[in-house]
């Protein structure tokens, strides 16, 4: 009995520790070949030296199990390195069929203190190096179809957080990012669609060195998986990457600790129509003024509330 990913190549960025590592050793499980992509910087703040150590490691153990794997440690928010990362795949397996977006770094900081490095180098990793690898990915596949006359096989499955959907006070800059990857998401999905491609989101929660202070008062189990374990969010990101999952596309999907969430797209929670050629200031008042009368002064709209999720 064939695996569900045989005879496919995956691409997985930051895959030399947490959430990373869990999707690739899962990707490999069920049969694909994997790059494993990882900067190697200690600092989750993407400070300290980079090293070839995480990706190496990884790879390894994927090859001790009986996998395909090789390591590349280049760093996927220079376009240059993406290009590579893209083209080392294709060169070594043939062809990429899965593309996992994960690397990430945290710079932490209220936004009225917030410096210009601390948002400009948390958008690059995120949001610019996921459009790095996707860009050449998305190129890799159209010219593929456009060889074949026909579609090929493609996903991608990008990483975003509730931090964009619910706000997170104390991070600007990774919730910014986290938001524009989901548009990057859809955009792709719409765009990449007629390829034989699919793209899609998760937002994780898991106890990684990314997230180390969030969970820090939640201990882990004595016995058992630890409900925040990335080995919770990997399944879904074999799932996505899967042919079962053709008709998955354009989605945002929360997950963790057995639990996966489909998540709406936000919807009109109430509209207002002017009884004259355009809206006055007095009717504005006389319409919204008493639609917003409950809620406290300064509360902020809540995109949890539309998409039904709950704040945690």
């Amino acid at each position: 009995m064939s695996l569900p990913l045989e005879g496919l190549c995956a691409v997985v960025t930051g895959a030399g520790r947490g959430l990373g590592r869990a999707e690739a050793l899962e990707l490999a499980r069920l049969g694909a070949a994997v790059v494993v992509n990882d900067y190697g910087r200690p600092g989750r703040d993407g400070s300290g030296a980079a090293s070839a150590g995480p990706a190496e490691e990884v790879a390894a153990e994927i090859r001790d199990a009986g996998g395909r794997a090789i390591a590349h440690t280049g760093d996927v928010a220079d376009f240059a390195e993406a290009r590579d990362l893209v083209e080392l795949a294709a060169g070594e397996f043939g062809k990429l069929d899965i593309l996992v977006n994960n690397a990430g770094i945290l710079r932490d900081r209220m936004v009225f203190s917030m410096t210009e490095d601390e948002w400009d180098s948390v958008i690059r990793v995120h949001l610019k190096g996921h459009f790095n690898t996707t860009h050449f990915a998305a190129a890799h596949w159209r010219e593929r179809s456009k060889a074949a006359g026909a579609a090929v096989y493609g996903r991608i499955v990008n990483t975003s957080s509730e931090a964009f959907l619910a706000g997170s006070a104390g991070q600007p800059n990774y919730a910014a990012a986290k938001g524009g990857i989901v548009g990057l998401t859809t955009s792709t999905a719409l765009a990449l669609a007629k390829y034989g491609v699919t793209a899609n989101a998760i937002c994780p929660r898991a106890r990684t060195r990314m997230t180390e202070d969030v969970f820090a008062g939640l201990a882990r189990p004595e016995r058992g998986l630890d409900p925040l374990a990335p080995e919770h969010v990997a399944p879904l990101v074999g799932y996505l990457a899967s042919p079962a999952a053709a008709r998955v596309n354009g989605q945002l999907l929360v997950v963790h600790g057995g639990m996966v969430a489909v998540v709406e797209r936000p919807r009109v929670r109430a509209q207002f129509d002017s009884k004259q050629e355009t809206f006055t200031y007095d009717e504005l008042d006389a319409l919204l003024g008493p639609h917003y009368a409950e809620r406290p002064p300064g509360e902020t709209f809540a995109a949890a509330e539309v998409l039904g999720l709950k704040r945690e």
